[in-house]
């Protein structure tokens, strides 16, 4: 538990955050973190978007530092957390295998390590249908379906059913984070979740939100450990403001976790929403920097 408090001196905090997101130029702004723990893989003429996932990779090496110190089910709850890790890497891979026109550039794959759920068979799949076939035997479960969308959505609500279920102190960050990413699936996005993906969200969420057919009564059905994060949202369009208020939820809930005194595994769970939602505030600040600098306060309105 010492260690897992230790590794808060990595983070950047919000005052440096917001030094750089003050930076007039993205090069001032990766000049400063040079100088930080997130200098990992951060090249001084980086763009924007490798800059961006030079941090997170920064994160996710640190959270394999920390879930290397922890007994099995320490490291068991820092892998259910870290799982967007696996599901970055999933998307990618699932783009490349459909053949999408206008996709991304293929990046290099997350370095996972004993982070890795089923990455390392998933990675060898060759197709969409092998891919779906390989997730349905593991423990992501079947996504329903075999397209790059079906996948994405799938995965996620299946890292948030497991999550919510399997470590007790996450469970209102797990429901917070599914709530909006339902609405924006069914009622932003028009496409309905696939049976098994249904099922796993209702586990979280509740039969009567997941089935709702409109998007008031959605909001009206959720369960009080999700709506925190959609309150005072009216119109699907407007979802994308429950992103900064879930992180700043992560950031206040890890810092009361760490304060606890309890022998369990509540300041490792503490340190990991900490570590995360720093990285988090530090990739907001990089883009404000490519825009000229800002305050994070209205990073927000630029999401």
């Amino acid at each position: 538990m010492t260690r897992a408090r230790a590794m808060l001196s990595r983070c950047l905090g919000p005052s440096g955050a917001q030094d750089v997101a003050a930076a007039a130029t993205l090069d001032d702004a990766l000049r400063y973190l040079g100088a930080t723990a997130y200098r990992h893989d951060l090249g001084s003429e980086a763009g924007l978007a490798d800059a961006q996932r030079a941090v997170s990779a920064t994160l996710l090496w640190h959270l394999r530092v920390l879930a290397g110190w922890q007994p099995r089910a320490g490291a068991a709850a820092i892998r259910l957390l870290a799982s967007g890790f696996e599901i970055a890497n999933v998307d990618d891979h699932a783009r490349a295998l459909s053949g999408a026109e206008h996709s991304p550039p293929a990046r290099r794959p997350y370095r996972l390590g004993a982070l890795a759920t089923a990455w390392p068979r998933l990675s060898l799949t060759g197709s969409p249908a092998e891919l779906r076939a390989v997730l349905a035997g593991s423990v992501w479960g079947d996504p329903g379906a075999d397209s790059p969308a079906a996948v994405a959505i799938g995965i996620r609500i299946a890292a948030a059913q497991r999550t919510a279920a399997a470590v007790p102190q996450a469970m209102r960050w797990a429901a917070g984070r599914l709530a909006p990413l339902v609405g924006r699936e069914v009622f932003l996005a028009d496409r309905a979740l696939t049976p098994p993906t249904a099922r796993r969200a209702a586990l979280v969420l509740g039969w009567e939100a997941v089935g709702a057919a409109s998007f008031d009564d959605f909001l009206r059905h959720l369960p009080a450990t999700a709506r925190w994060a959609v309150d005072g949202i009216d119109a699907p369009a407007d979802l994308w403001r429950a992103e900064t208020r879930w992180w700043t939820r992560l950031r206040q809930d890890g810092l009361e976790l760490l304060r606890g005194s309890g022998l369990d595994s509540s300041p490792v769970v503490g340190a990991v929403a900490v570590l995360s939602a720093d990285a988090w505030q530090v990739r907001a600040a990089l883009e404000l920097a490519a825009r000229g600098g800002g305050s994070l306060e209205a990073f927000d309105v630029l999401a």
